[in-house]
């Protein structure tokens, strides 16, 4: 069996575009398969990247698109991959517009998929008034009466993160509190509010956030929240072909970002906590630069 190309890039958003361009200009035959769902695609604004500060992901997207598919060898399809396998040495991707591809290399930039809780209006403020990262949205929030959902560990650690931001916080663990005597203590001390009420819908307009509704009738009137919240793989081929993950639900990779199958990579937000456009972006040209020099180094 021939390879059609050398690396398929499961992904073709910030980290695989970033591993495509790398690729190209490696002279590599590169085919990247997208699905077209970004996790940002709701974001009206993406910051902290530099030369593309305060532009829409999409038309960030747009622009790296247009310039990877200046390089000759690189393909770019529109689709799903639903199934994938060795064999001989190579990888065989299947679409779901039944469409089969053999590559030598196999990147998997599918990002992550964020579990949206029980909270009516979660969804929809989700990337807008309801934010995962204060590096990339904190700057435009600050100084605002600003809530976090989230409990425990996490809800103690990230209240004290956004107080870099804000000094008027609204912790919300949207039940019984699981933080310790003394992370109360200190949240207390630096004058975050505590509150346990379950939370049953967020009020918002076009996913501008203007109210927290709670299940006892009370209400919290602000305008913006962060939230820590579960996230699945996006894409479950990963377990099909037997990479390992973090306990975190993150893909293991090492510093070459390679899985812990030989041949198959994976970069940007499905390996870290760095949830960043600038940070996949990163990832993915490593990937790229690294997925390379292993070709090279089994064609020498």
């Amino acid at each position: 069996m021939e390879a059609n190309f050398d690396a398929i890039i499961i992904g073709g958003s910030y980290a695989g575009l970033s591993a495509a361009m790398a690729l190209g200009r490696a002279l590599r035959k590169v085919l990247v398969l997208d699905a077209g769902k970004p996790a940002n695609r709701q974001t009206p604004h993406a910051h902290n990247f530099i030369t593309h500060d305060g532009e829409t992901p999409a038309a960030i997207s747009a622009k790296a698109k247009e310039q990877v598919l200046e390089y000759p060898t690189i393909t770019f399809k529109t689709g799903t991959a639903i199934n994938a396998l060795q064999q001989d040495g190579l990888f065989i991707i299947e679409t779901d517009g039944e469409e089969t591809y053999t590559g030598r290399k196999l990147l998997f930039a599918t990002g992550i998929v964020d579990v949206m809780p029980d909270i009516a209006g979660t969804a929809e403020c989700w990337g807008i008034s309801v934010l995962h990262c204060p590096y990339c949205h904190g700057y435009e929030v600050r100084n605002r009466p600003t809530a976090i959902l989230a409990n425990g560990d996490i809800g103690f650690e990230f209240s004290k993160i956004i107080t870099n931001w804000t000094q008027e916080i609204t912790l919300l663990t949207n039940g019984p509190s699981t933080l310790k005597e003394e992370q109360i203590a200190e949240l207390e001390k630096h004058n975050i509010t505590i509150n346990p009420k379950p939370i049953k819908s967020i009020s918002h307009e076009d996913g501008y956030m203007n109210n927290i509704c709670f299940e006892d009738g009370s209400n919290l009137k602000l305008t913006v929240m962060y939230a820590k919240l579960p996230f699945i793989q996006t894409c479950p081929l990963l377990q099909t072909l037997g990479c390992e993950f973090t306990d975190a639900g993150f893909i293991k990779i090492d510093e070459m970002q390679a899985t812990t199958v030989k041949g198959v990579y994976a970069a940007g937000d499905n390996t870290t906590m760095m949830r960043s456009v600038p940070s996949a972006v990163a990832q993915g040209n490593k990937a790229g630069a690294m997925i390379n020099h292993q070709l090279v180094n089994e064609d020498f």
